[in-house]
C-alpha cells in the first residue's frame, strides 16, 4: 500500500483547518473527546483553540499485521475526564478509514453517556471507502493510502 508521510508542519496546518471548520460552523462543544491514540493531537488542538476541556477514550481495532490490519474494535470501559461528558460533545479521531470505529464509538457513547444531547465528529482525514462521514475534516482523500503521521515514525523503523 502506498504511504503518505506527513511532517509536523503539515500536520499542524491540517489541525488548523479542522479548528477553522468547527469554529466556522458555530458548534460549541462542552467537551472535546479524543480517541487514543491517533486522535489525541487533534483533540488537544481543538480543546486549546475552543477553550474547552478534553477527555480521552481508548479504542483500538488495528492490532494485527504490526498494527496495520483492522480487526474487532476494543473500547475502554471508562473515559478519562475531569468534567462530566455531557451536553454537546465533539468526538475526535485522526481519520475515518473504514468508518467502523467512529460509527461504533458514536453508538457506544450514546449508550455509555446518556446525557450527551449532541454528538459531532471531527477527523483530519477521510478515506474514500469510509462508511462514516464525520461532521468536520481537513482532507477527503482520493485514494486508500496508509498515512504515516509525524508521531508514528517509530512504528515504521
Amino acid at each position: 500500500m502506498e504511504k503518505l508521510h506527513v511532517d509536523y508542519a503539515q500536520y499542524h496546518n491540517l489541525i488548523d483547518q479542522v479548528v477553522c471548520a468547527v469554529e466556522g460552523s458555530g458548534f460549541q462543544p462542552d467537551v472535546v473527546l479524543g480517541v487514543s491514540r491517533g486522535g489525541l493531537f487533534l483533540a488537544d488542538g481543538l480543546s486549546r483553540a475552543l477553550r474547552k476541556p478534553m477527555a480521552v477514550i481508548a479504542a483500538s481495532s488495528y492490532r494485527g499485521g504490526a498494527g496495520t490490519e483492522q480487526g474487532e474494535l476494543q473500547v475502554s470501559a471508562s473515559i478519562a475526564s475531569v468534567v462530566p461528558v455531557t451536553g454537546k460533545v465533539l468526538l475526535v479521531d485522526d481519520l475515518a478509514d473504514s468508518g467502523r470505529t467512529l460509527q461504533a464509538l458514536c453508538a457506544h457513547l450514546r449508550h455509555m453517556c446518556p446525557h450527551i444531547h449532541e454528538l459531532k465528529t471531527a477527523v483530519v482525514w477521510v478515506k474514500p471507502s469510509s462508511i462514516f462521514k464525520p461532521d468536520y475534516a481537513a482532507e477527503y482523500l482520493e485514494s486508500d493510502v496508509w498515512i504515516v503521521q509525524p508521531f508514528e515514525t517509530r512504528d515504521f523503523q
